[in-house]
């Protein structure tokens, strides 16, 4: 993802999340020097230029966390999220020596922890009323290294 796909992404975000990241956020990772945040997309075999889903990957340490996993709502269930999972993971292990990945997701997201349980996450605790609009527990999830 570079820079000017920011807007597309912040569109994305808003149709899936209430409380989605702005194009501030998103700028101030993109020009932070020595940054430890990387973003993926995914686009349109036909259209390039089309953002059909996003990820985030940030350092934290020798661990990875895994956030704003989004894809359109028309372009769901097509394995977008699960594609950009394992490129953020191959890409923390073996680019940037991460061991362990971490990330929280809404307790009631039913189709993405069952994503995020296929690809090796475990849920190891909770973060009461993390998420507002509506209120809503956060599953803290890891997959370590074995």
């Amino acid at each position: 993802m570079t820079e000017e796909d920011i807007p597309q992404a912040v569109e994305i975000e808003k149709l899936c999340f209430s409380e989605p990241w702005t194009e501030g956020s998103y700028r101030s990772c993109f020009l932070r020097d020595g940054t430890q945040s990387w973003f993926y997309a995914a686009v349109r075999e036909d259209c390039p230029e089309e953002l059909l889903g996003i990820i985030g990957l940030s350092r934290m340490g020798d661990d990875g966390e895994i956030a704003n996993v989004a894809v359109r709502p028309q372009n769901r269930r097509k394995g977008i999220a699960r594609m950009l999972l394992e490129k953020a993971l191959a890409d923390g292990s073996s680019c940037l020596g991460l061991h362990d990945f971490t990330l929280e997701v809404r307790a009631g997201n039913d189709a993405a922890i069952r994503l995020y349980e296929s690809e090796g996450f475990r849920t190891e605790g909770v973060r009461p009323r993390f998420y507002r609009d509506p209120e809503e527990d956060a599953k803290i999830m890891w997959r370590r290294k074995e």
